[in-house]
């Protein structure tokens, strides 16, 4: 007989479960049979003594099969995602579902809310008045269908891994988020079940990012990788640099304005250089090789896909985002050059404020977060403003200005990094094979 504590001690002394254990738990956690708190104990657990290949590909079989998968076949476009691992001032989704779109291929991206302290695409764009994420399984299809929209931003279905549902938000709220089984069966259960064609991982490497070593985001996107290609997915992952945040905003209506001036033409210039070469990867996976997306980008195809996109989820394109009613500035204590802005002090910030979650299912204000004015290799001076801070509760600066101390560093000189650090998958294939 299999009960949670016989699993729960199995790896936490470092046995291998079996696959009847991992079939029985997961189920057994979807209908409510095994408690958080048992869960919260195996998922530490995990986190220290970790699962192995043939444990990982069994937990995100039983996650995909805890639910139901989508059917896309009807659609006739290719079908592509995109993934991110998580970010600070990471937005790069609501720019780049629509640009995919307006070059000939459908995207369902399938978004999560704020993991630890990143943020959720879902709470950015909740901050648009009217939209919502969630939407039944024919009005996904439909809204992929349109020719005018072909994309679609929005929360798994509680039909669809519903073992990750609820997983996703316990990891969050107990420090298993790192985990790199975890992780990576967290993400491929809901894109397998959500059967796109084809996939493209945007694994995070550094300060701000779960997986802080180069070694650890190469472990996380090969499994990741693998995972998809056994399903049957056309898989390739990007290993991006996280060491400093995306942008200069990190919050949900402020990430929503930054990005809409991507779609404009303008915004950060990371920010763009990401959501292109994301988007071409995404395109060369669909098949489309000849899409041009700084094209679409720049000549309002883009913009447009957007509006509609908005539109179709009960949104309001033109509505103005909320703002906060208190803001703070952070000044600079000395001169020099901008060295170094840390990702995870403002991510940890932003959450503070408000942007994010401090205890599961908590809500989050939409008009919170961090605003940075200098980025690194700019000069800066005594007393220049370096952070804008915003929130709806000024109670909350305190601890935000603590989690901030030090995280901007000036110094004489500043040498610039790859945003793109490596890929891994296989090679793009060449035009018309």
């Amino acid at each position: 007989m299999i009960d949670a504590i016989s699993v729960i001690t199995a790896k936490r002394d470092g046995r291998e479960l079996t696959d009847r254990q991992i079939d029985w738990l997961i189920d057994a956690y979807t209908r409510g049979e095994v408690a958080d708190e048992q869960m919260s104990a195996l998922a530490m657990a995990i986190v220290f003594r970790g699962l192995s290949r043939a444990e990982t590909a069994r937990w995100t079989a039983a996650m995909i099969a805890s639910g139901r998968r989508m059917d896309l076949s009807s659609l006739s476009l290719p079908t592509v995602d995109k993934h991110s691992t998580g970010g600070v001032g990471d937005k790069i989704t609501l720019p780049l579902a629509p640009l995919v779109a307006a070059c000939g291929a459908a995207v369902p991206q399938l978004s999560g809310r704020g993991l630890g302290h990143t943020g959720g695409t879902l709470d950015k764009l909740e901050s648009i008045p009217g939209w919502r994420a969630e939407l039944t399984g024919g009005e996904i299809l439909e809204i992929l269908a349109n020719p005018e929209v072909g994309a679609v931003v929005c929360a798994a279905g509680e039909g669809l891994a519903p073992a990750d549902r609820k997983l996703y938000a316990l990891r969050d709220v107990t420090g298993t988020v790192e985990s790199v089984p975890l992780l990576a069966s967290s993400i491929m259960s809901k894109k397998i079940a959500e059967g796109a064609g084809a996939l493209v991982l945007d694994v995070k490497v550094g300060a701000g990012a779960f997986m802080k070593t180069l070694a650890g985001a190469r472990e996380l996107a090969t499994v990741m990788v693998e995972l998809g290609v056994d399903a049957g997915m056309r898989t390739v992952a990007l290993l991006t640099a996280m060491d400093n945040p995306l942008g200069y905003t990190a919050g949900n209506a402020l990430e929503v304005a930054e990005s809409v001036e991507v779609l404009a033409g303008g915004g950060p210039s990371d920010v763009v250089e990401l959501t292109l070469t994301l988007a071409e990867e995404m395109l060369a996976a669909a098949g489309l090789h000849a899409a041009d997306p700084a094209a679409a980008l720049l000549d309002g195809r883009a913009m447009d896909r957007w509006r509609a996109m908005v539109r179709a989820q009960g949104g309001d394109p033109a509505a103005p985002l909320p703002r906060a009613r208190e803001s703070e500035v952070v000044s600079a204590t000395c001169s020099g050059v901008v060295t170094g802005l840390d990702a995870m002090a403002v991510g940890i910030a932003a959450r503070l404020l408000g942007a994010g979650r401090l205890r599961q299912g908590e809500p989050v204000q939409a008009g919170a977060g961090v605003r940075w004015h200098v980025r690194p290799g700019d000069p800066v001076r005594v007393g220049q403003p370096l952070l804008t801070l915003y929130t709806d509760d000024p109670s909350r600066f305190g601890a935000a200005r603590t989690a901030l101390d030090g995280a901007c560093s000036v110094g004489d000189t500043y040498v610039p990094a790859p945003l793109v650090i490596e890929r891994i998958g296989p090679e793009r294939a060449s035009v018309g094979s």
